[in-house]
């Protein structure tokens, strides 16, 4: 879902009014896309800011943010657990194990920060295991974990085929409207073409702008993805910010230091693109 923009940008010819030809390609996920722009493969990558973040700070590659993406909101991210289990708040996950699609990434620490408001201290290596997040469901199931940390649509679809019940949900209290993910490039690739850069910028926003209107996202998800339209119509979908915002995005930056998946403070100013806000 969180690049149901992107999509509704190219179908609705933004990029396109803008000079631009964008072709798409579809990674595993972020630890594939950095590499990938580093090599040049790419110009442009969506990924979550725990990754973009953590990859700056140990100079695997130099970049840019280049225009917001994702935030969360109500049950887009929550902390689940079978049916029957004695687990009733994060204050209970001490101890426990905690599936998460990767360690020591957005999963794990918005988990572990929810524990400590509740009073529990969670160790990366200690409490967390990595399962795909379609492997969420089996594992819950058979109770190989005692909770883990699901994202839509995969939350809707475990509960209503085992049962599993939320505990908490992230997107509130100190992880409340949660900057999730953006677009980034190399900072070389955003000194050669300021100009494509600025169109990029352009066109995207006009797509998140698009993005407010609920209908517009449900109707657009099943036409990049195996989501039916029946279930894209019942999912918890998040918000897509317009413009970059240095401040919110510095709250990541924060928390990755204060759970040690930074050695030293980020200062992200440094990274939001020359004229973006």
């Amino acid at each position: 879902m969180d690049t149901a923009p992107l999509q509704m940008a190219v179908a609705k010819g933004f990029f396109k009014e803008e000079g631009l030809d964008v072709k798409l390609q579809t990674l595993a996920g972020g630890a594939e896309a950095i590499p990938k722009l580093k090599a040049g493969a790419l110009d442009v990558s969506f990924g979550n800011y725990v990754s973009y973040f953590g990859a700056q700070a140990k100079g695997v590659l130099d970049l840019k943010i280049v225009s917001d993406g994702f935030q969360s909101a109500p049950k887009t991210h929550v902390i689940m657990v079978p049916k029957d289990s004695d687990i009733q708040t994060p204050a209970d996950l001490k101890d426990k194990v905690i599936a998460v699609n990767t360690r020591r990434n957005i999963a794990s620490m918005l988990v572990r920060i929810a524990a400590k408001a509740h009073g529990v201290e969670l160790d990366e290596d200690k409490n967390f295991v990595e399962f795909p997040f379609p492997e969420m469901e089996g594992v819950l199931k058979n109770k190989r974990v005692d909770a883990a940390q699901v994202v839509e649509p995969f939350g809707t679809q475990i509960s209503q085929s085992i049962g599993a019940r939320i505990i908490w949900d992230t997107a509130q209290g100190p992880t409340a409207d949660w900057p999730v993910a953006g677009y980034a490039a190399t900072s070389e690739f955003v000194k050669d073409n300021p100009n494509t850069v600025a169109a990029f910028q352009r066109a995207l926003s006009k797509g998140q702008a698009l993005a407010a209107d609920r209908a517009q996202v449900v109707a657009t998800i099943p036409t990049y993805t195996q989501i039916p339209a029946e279930v894209a119509a019942g999912l918890n979908i998040g918000t897509f910010p317009t413009t970059l915002n240095a401040t919110r995005l510095q709250r990541v930056a924060d928390a990755m230091r204060e759970y040690g998946l930074l050695d030293a403070p980020l200062n992200v100013t440094d990274l939001i693109v020359s004229g973006s806000k």
